[in-house]
């Protein structure tokens, strides 16, 4: 699976941890959109670039990582395709994928531990949609 991956300063360090994790799994390609060092940038330059590429269907999958999660989802969520979901436990990640077919999972850099985050990360990268009554909510929410 081929996912994409992007991170504001705050979020640098879990990402490059997220990456290396992804990297000895070995059934990830993962394409990174930044940030690229813990200097300081924009959270909605790197979420406009993660979010337009999962809207246009170039990538499945993403993860976006600021501070606290919450800039990067407000922006990803304002593209048409996408369903960026903060979470901050296993239970609304799995949810997330469920229920609400999420493709791009947020987390907070300073909001959670590294073990935590990496089973999120597992876990929304290995959970399917079920389908069913979701999907028409899913249609209900582009209506």
């Amino acid at each position: 699976m081929d996912i994409i991956i992007g991170s504001d300063h705050a979020g640098f360090d879990l990402k490059e941890d997220i990456k290396r994790f992804l990297s000895k799994k070995g059934n990830y390609i993962v394409k990174d959109m930044g940030a690229f060092s813990d200097d300081p940038v924009d959270y909605p330059i790197i979420a406009h670039q993660v979010a337009k590429n999962i809207a246009e269907n170039k990538f499945s999958r993403g993860v976006l990582i600021c501070g606290s999660g919450i800039g990067m989802s407000i922006v990803a969520n304002r593209y048409g395709n996408v369903r960026a979901a903060l979470c901050h436990d296993l239970y609304t990640v799995r949810l997330s994928r469920k229920h609400n077919d999420a493709n791009i999972l947020v987390l907070g850099g300073r909001v959670l531990g590294l073990d935590l985050a990496l089973r999120m990360v597992d876990l929304f990268l290995s959970t399917d949609f079920e389908g069913g009554r979701h999907q028409r909510r899913l249609e209900e929410i582009d209506t």
